[in-house]
């Protein structure tokens, strides 16, 4: 009877101390810390003024955090720039954008270009735009073509998102025109 009970009581004892321990009550895990709260791909936004459509941004990726209201598109950002009469005026291109969504401030970020119906195109770095002014700039360094096939460079840029009123600050630049163009 001495043999049959040292085995039994050893595995009882076995038993006791793996359901004691828990399978990973005491490990330490990953937290949300630093986590999106909703994620999307192929993600659409629409951004309005009074009811009337002012852009629309898209991206292959999405990520929103919900404390900061901050949305992280960080995959092929493009956006459409429209006017008060809903009309299309110009196309935003960039790597990845920011958008704090209290104040629906966008910041697009690597290799932006934005090319509009009228036929001006902007190349920098870095763009900011202010949905609330209508307003874009950079005090980055720029370059700006113009459908007369003028060429500026400058460090800083503001314009509408249309780009038919803009300023290239510390310009330089090329031109074929003559003078009496």
């Amino acid at each position: 009877m001495v043999k049959f009970q040292l085995p039994f009581i050893a595995l009882l004892t076995c038993l006791f101390c793996w359901y004691c321990t828990g399978p990973e009550d005491d490990q330490p895990g990953e937290t949300r810390e630093g986590c999106p709260d909703q994620e999307s791909w192929g993600a659409t936004i629409i951004l309005t003024k009074a009811g009337s459509k002012q852009a629309v941004i898209q991206a292959g990726h999405l990520a929103k955090f919900d404390e900061r209201q901050h949305i992280l598109l960080d995959d092929s950002v493009t956006v459409d720039f429209f006017n008060p009469d809903e009309e299309h005026t110009s196309l935003l291109t960039s790597q990845k954008a920011e958008i704090d969504e209290k104040s629906d401030f966008m910041t697009a970020m690597g290799n932006v270009v934005i090319i509009s119906d009228s036929g001006v195109t902007l190349y920098t770095d870095t763009i900011d735009w202010n949905s609330e002014l209508e307003l874009i700039y950079t005090d980055d360094p720029v370059m700006l073509t113009t459908a007369k096939k003028d060429t500026l460079y400058g460090i800083g840029f503001e314009s509408d998102a249309s780009l038919e009123h803009w300023i290239v600050r510390q310009p330089s630049g090329v031109t074929d025109r003559g003078r009496d163009e």
